[in-house]
């Protein structure tokens, strides 16, 4: 229990500058490093050093409270990478390590679900002239985020490992079986726990933390770039509007169910069986309305139990009022908490193998009358104060009243005139008398001698006081895991609460999880909020044997909408919750990728190529034949004989996957693709032609329909050019060279008979292996079934003029 156990004395810390703060001429003036008012550069700690932050800084973060420690390996472990952070608002470490490229994906994806208030890393990341590629990216993407850097030694695994061993609860002590070797999370944890118990002039009580390792094989990666797009937290045109897929979904009515929502979105689960059970759940919840509205009336009251934990196991390295008055709030707050236990039972039998509700309200119940008698004890001063000065004012007809101030203590104020005073002035019994206007402040001999009485008493109940939290908080640490696991139960039901609350207010059915993306009449789930009618809905397909679709359509048809439908349902789906569509069947992604095209792509410039390219590059490096691949507009910032080139070479990689991809697309050349690969799937968006009443104009009536096949809009420039005042001689001309590039494109690309066949064939066996690894039809109607798959197969080639006779 030893105070500096886990610390040593903080002016041992040696902080030094990060190489972005070189060379500002400022003075820094030394501020706690969780202030809430921030300047561009402050100083960490009274010694030497800074650290960075924007001066944006304090709106963007106003609700950031997660501290990271990052540390890279060197030499020939480059690359491998140890995490650890921890909340300040819920007692918990985290820690992560794994092997990370050179684009250090990882690294970022997984900062920017944390949202850091603050980022530690070595000295060394940042040397004058050898500043490394990771700490150079990190302070590129989190520019509105603190960094502090240490120096490398205080990055020490043995230390890392001495402290958690200290710190965790023994209900959390297996996850040393999962860090024991991996030294650079590790190390993180060192500089993370010694850094965080400095800033915070406290240290974590012993055995009070929950540890965790979170490997990256146990949940979905979405880059953040795909979060963006995909608006899953943050709205991309408002940051304040709640039209994103958080938005949709957050029905929380506590602030660790509406984390564990975040997180869950960004972050979707992996594991079948574990989704199966939350789907589980939301369907009892569904289905049984008298448990719904149970659990929520009950859930509503807890509290923030995640920082009231917090607070709770901190020890502070100076004791004062202050510091026992919080304790004893929080102690009030942690009754109310285990008082819903019971209640919450009642509907959560998960609860009843549990006796922690009961013990801790018995100590509670015990020791807090303690703490309040010490409290009655010091108000018998007050009445005797106040008895006092009620005589006083009687013996000489004054209106005097009670008065305190902290610098004064008790003392006695009075409203008149002078000239009521008997000479002008005050009776001579009193003394330290101050006068502003007319108001009087004074006191008396008996009043100081009892103000110093009160102060010694006040003392002595501080200390009765202290005592007491201290004894009844030793206790509470026996019992430090199951408040927890009370708190893990909270929020878990309060998100699964939000999902079946989403689905009473649309019609969303549970999914099911195969080898198969299988979508019936599917809607955009945020599209469906802010729209007046509800969307346009479309089918998905895709399986093992035709895993590659490619859409077309003209501008404004529909395909990015309906592109970031398929990912949002996707994780709707991981995350346990139901989904928008009439049925639904997912294959469990490992990483969702999406390449949206956004409207300054049309704009042919460098900078939009580059970044076209740096985001299929990366697609590329990190995709695995269990991703979903979604692409938007590849290729528009360049010439079109470019483009054309750049996006036939990545699909032919991607085709070389098993990932399942959908690839929009204007270069109608690609649609071609399936002639040699017969994985490839064409479809398209339908349009109409409308004709103006005067019948001498024509627009194009967007159906947001998709349908098999490429798009018969192959001319919808020329289309527009029409409508324009270009000279119709010069359209006519287009029109006839388009014409004859279409046909000549058309003859080389042209199928034959033996390809048709090879392709036929294909897709025959990938049906068969699809139907012998899902199949749930009785014997007679897979027969049907097969007989209708022969015809299919038969009828989907030529047969060859010599052999029609045999066939």
């Amino acid at each position: 229990g030893d105070k500096s156990s886990c610390v040593e004395n903080a002016s041992t810390l040696n902080f030094t500058s990060s190489s972005s703060v070189r060379g500002l001429n400022s003075t820094c003036i030394g501020k706690a490093p969780l202030s809430s008012s921030r300047s561009v550069c402050r100083s960490c700690t009274p010694l030497m050093g800074y650290s960075v932050t924007s001066s944006s800084a304090v709106s963007a973060h106003t609700a950031a409270s997660v501290v990271v420690a990052v540390v890279e390996g060197r030499g020939l472990a480059r690359g491998e990478v140890g995490m650890a952070s921890i909340d300040l608002k819920n007692p918990e470490v985290i820690l992560s390590q794994f092997a990370d490229n050179t684009t250090y994906a990882k690294v970022i994806t997984k900062l920017k679900i944390l949202t850091p208030l603050e980022i530690i890393m070595s000295n060394t990341a940042c040397d004058v002239g050898n500043t490394t590629k990771l700490f150079s990216l990190i302070t590129e993407h989190f520019k509105n985020v603190t960094f502090t850097t240490v120096q490398r030694k205080y990055f020490n695994e043995t230390k890392g490992l001495e402290y958690l061993e200290q710190l965790c609860a023994s209900e959390f002590s297996t996850v040393f079986m999962e860090v024991q070797s991996k030294y650079y999370c590790l190390a993180a944890a060192a500089a993370l726990l010694k850094y965080v118990e400095f800033i915070q002039n406290s240290v974590y009580a012993p055995k009070s933390l929950k540890v965790r390792f979170q490997g990256s094989e146990k949940t979905a990666m979405i880059d953040s770039s795909s979060a963006q797009n995909l608006e899953l937290v943050i709205n991309n045109r408002d940051s304040r509007n709640g039209h994103t897929l958080f938005g949709v979904l957050n029905y929380t009515k506590t602030p660790g169910g509406s984390r564990r929502l975040r997180s869950n979105i960004l972050e979707p689960l992996v594991d079948a069986e574990t989704i199966n059970t939350r789907l589980d759940c939301v369907q009892e919840l569904l289905q049984d309305e008298e448990l719904f509205f149970g659990l929520q009336a009950v859930i509503s009251k807890f509290l923030d139990t995640e920082q009231l934990l917090s607070v709770l196991v901190q020890i502070p390295k100076q004791d004062t009022v202050k510091t026992a008055e919080s304790k004893i709030t929080n102690l009030i707050y942690l009754k109310h908490t285990l008082e819903l236990v019971e209640p919450l039972k009642v509907k959560h039998m998960n609860l009843s193998d549990s006796a922690m509700d009961f013990t801790l309200i018995r100590l509670l119940s015990f020791y807090l009358p303690g703490t309040f008698n010490c409290i009655y004890f010091g108000s018998d001063f007050y009445l005797w104060y106040v008895g006092m000065i009620t005589q006083l004012a009687e013996k000489y007809n004054l209106p005097m009243k009670t008065s305190f101030s902290s610098a004064r203590g008790f003392f006695i104020q009075m409203n008149v005139d002078c000239s009521a005073l008997p000479n002008g002035q005050l009776p001579s019994e009193f003394t330290k008398i101050t006068k502003m206007k007319n108001t009087y402040s004074f006191t008396s001999a008996d009043l100081i001698k009892m103000n110093e009485r009160c102060q010694e008493s006040l003392r002595e109940i501080y200390h009765m006081t202290y005592l007491i939290v201290c004894k009844l908080l030793n206790e509470i640490y026996e019992h430090i895991h199951c408040l927890y696991k009370l708190s893990d139960i909270v929020s878990m039901l309060d998100m699964l609460l939000s999902f079946a609350h989403a689905c009473t207010l649309s019609d969303y059915v549970r999914p099911e999880f195969t080898d198969t993306l299988a979508i019936k009449q599917g809607w955009h789930p945020i599209l469906e909020k802010i729209a007046m009618e509800k969307p346009v809905s479309n089918n998905t397909y895709l399986t093992e044997g035709n895993n590659f679709v490619i859409i077309t359509g003209p501008n404004m048809s529909g395909k990015s909408t309906y592109l970031k439908q398929i990912a949002l349902c996707q994780i709707m789906a991981q995350i346990g919750s139901y989904v928008p569509a009439e049925y639904c069947s997912f294959r469990i992604a490992e990483q969702i990728f999406t390449r949206i095209g956004m409207d300054d792509d049309i704009e042919t410039n460098a900078s939009t190529f580059m970044k076209e390219m740096k985001e299929i590059t990366y697609i590329i490096q990190n995709a695995n034949d269990k991703s979903l691949i979604i692409i938007d507009e590849l290729g528009r910032g360049t010439s079109a004989e470019e483009g054309i080139g750049i996006c036939y070479a990545a699909c032919e990689y991607l085709l070389n996957l098993k990932a399942f991809t959908l690839f929009a697309t204007h270069f109608l050349e690609l649609c071609h693709i399936d002639a040699l690969y017969p994985n490839v799937e064409n479809y398209h968006f339908e349009v109409q032609h409308v004709r103006s009443s005067a019948g001498n104009k024509e627009k194009i009536a967007y159906t947001y329909t998709l349908s098999k096949g490429y798009t018969e809009e192959k001319n919808y420039g020329l289309k527009a050019a029409e409508v324009s005042s270009l000279p119709s001689s010069i359209i006519l001309d287009a029109k006839e060279i388009t014409n004859h590039i279409a046909k000549q494109i058309l003859h080389r690309q042209k199928s034959t008979p033996e390809m048709m066949k090879q392709r036929a064939t294909y897709h025959l066996a990938m049906r068969l292996v699809q139907t012998a690894r899902n199949s749930r039809l009785d014997p007679d109607s897979l027969r049907i079934y097969l007989k209708g798959l022969k015809k299919k197969y038969e009828a989907s080639y030529p047969a060859p003029e010599q052999n029609s006779e045999q066939q």
